[in-house]
């Protein structure tokens, strides 16, 4: 009889990429497989203070944790030396956790690490799993179209469309795959317009991807066949697996780095269907004085219901005593927590629509639950992201910038009244939300590939 191999999950130290990790590693362990999830000590630590309980829910699923090599919390948001330093220190603490597994499981094969899924921005585990005779697979955090970008970086710099440091010279449309949209020249998965040194420093460490890729043959993708068929066509390999959303038996065991406000669920349950307007702009964005000011006053021009996410660290200077007044003044109306639970707050019939950073677990998850998209990208794929949502699936429009580059209040009042009022918009979130549930349902294409790639575990 065939067993299942103990499998080795490894994400990048990101709350991003920690969750949907997190959400498969929970789905393969109720096929019966053993998984060791591997965090960093830093991300351990904060992932375990959040979600007490967290390594006691599931005998299948154990947490360990090796060092980054980083010291200090501002190392860490120094994206370029976090990115060295993953890279430099972490491969080897990585097979010396394999070996001291093998050591410990005395000669029992059940034991040993027979399998990883590594990110695949963490791409170099997956060179340590070939060194050691392990199998493998890839998975992709963010959208399949973003993978099919990083993958052509090559041809991309060959074909002149960017340079070595990964900035297009030309402000064109960027044709990859014939039956995928074109891309725009400002749609680059490694942008950050606000800082050409991150900028580069993300080109680099994804331009990794393209040789670590070579070392498998599968690439677990958190997306589904009928939102981005072209780009999973395009990928040999790819495994379309999404959404990957937390079950209600798993929803306090999703990962979260944050300690979540679940009053916030108890406000919403006070109002009206389609009422509230949810603001969440993820874990990294950030937002200078001026921004956060007019984002606040918008919010109050429009009165209607609003629920905002403001994490300690989402403005780069102290708004506590502007926050106080604020707070005040929309108290009939708003509601401001630091962090919150995101897919329950989603899931609930009073949220009208979602103002997002358009991450890509955002991003899936305002689509899994038929919620129309206001974007406001900051980082990375979050520019292509915004392009998918506003002009090929048309769920969500996005906010322009002034002359400045700055949103007004004026911008966010304005687009925010469009998405609400928006029946087609809320149509084509209807139609893709009913695609993404039955994608994950019995007979659905990703729970199909999703149970292929289980039976491929097995011993």
């Amino acid at each position: 009889m065939a067993k299942f191999k103990h499998v080795l999950v490894i994400p990048y130290p990101a709350q991003g990429h920690v969750t949907p990790l997190l959400k498969l590693a929970h789905c393969i362990a109720d096929y019966g497989v053993k998984v060791t999830f591997v965090n960093t000590e830093f991300i351990h630590a904060q992932v375990m203070a959040a979600n007490p309980g967290l390594d006691e829910g599931s005998s299948r699923v154990k947490f360990v944790a090796i060092p980054d090599g980083l010291e200090t919390d501002e190392e860490r948001k120094d994206i370029p030396t976090k990115m060295e330093s993953i890279l430099s220190v972490m491969p080897d603490h990585l097979q010396e956790l394999i070996e001291k597994v093998k050591k410990q499981s005395d000669g029992n094969e059940d034991e040993q690490i027979s399998f990883m899924i590594a990110d695949l921005t963490v791409g170099w585990a997956l060179e340590v799993a070939e060194r050691m005779g392990i199998e493998r697979a890839g998975f992709w955090p963010a959208s399949a179209s973003a993978l099919v970008m990083t993958l052509h970086i090559p041809k991309l710099i060959e074909g002149g469309v960017v340079d070595n440091n990964g900035f297009a010279p030309k402000n064109d449309l960027i044709t990859i795959l014939e039956d995928l949209p074109a891309y725009k020249s400002n749609d680059l998965v490694w942008s950050c317009p606000e800082d050409p040194a991150i900028h580069k420093a993300i080109f680099k460490y994804l331009s990794s991807i393209v040789h670590h890729s070579k070392r498998t043959n599968s690439f677990l993708c958190n997306s589904f066949r009928y939102l981005e068929a072209p780009a999973c066509s395009g990928i040999p390999g790819a495994l379309p697996i999404g959404p990957l959303m937390a079950s209600a038996r798993l929803v306090h065991r999703r990962g979260s780095l944050w300690n979540e406000d679940s009053t916030c669920l108890n406000w919403l349950d006070q109002h009206p269907a389609l009422s509230v307007i949810y603001i969440g702009f993820g874990s990294t964005t950030i937002f200078g004085m001026e921004q956060f000011y007019e984002l606040a006053h918008g919010l109050e021009q429009i009165a209607r219901p609003f629920l905002w996410v403001v994490r300690p660290d989402l403005t780069d200077g102290p708004v506590t005593e502007f926050h106080d007044g604020f707070l005040q003044r929309v108290r009939n109306y708003g509601k401001v927590v630091q962090w919150a639970p995101q897919e329950e707050v989603l899931a609930h019939p009073a949220v009208a629509c979602f103002f997002t950073h358009c991450g890509w677990n955002s991003t899936l998850e305002g689509l899994s639950n038929g919620v129309p998209l206001l974007c406001r990208p900051y980082l990375g794929d979050q520019f292509l992201n915004r392009s998918f949502i506003c002009d090929v699936w048309r769920v969500g429009l996005g906010v322009d910038g002034d002359e400045n580059g700055l949103i007004t209040r004026h911008e966010v009042r304005k687009k925010l009244l469009a998405v609400l009022g928006s029946e087609e918009i809320r149509a084509n979130c209807l139609r893709v939300k009913e695609m993404a549930r039955k994608s994950v349902s019995e007979g659905g294409s990703s729970l199909k590939n999703l149970q292929s790639f289980v039976e491929l575990m097995k011993a």
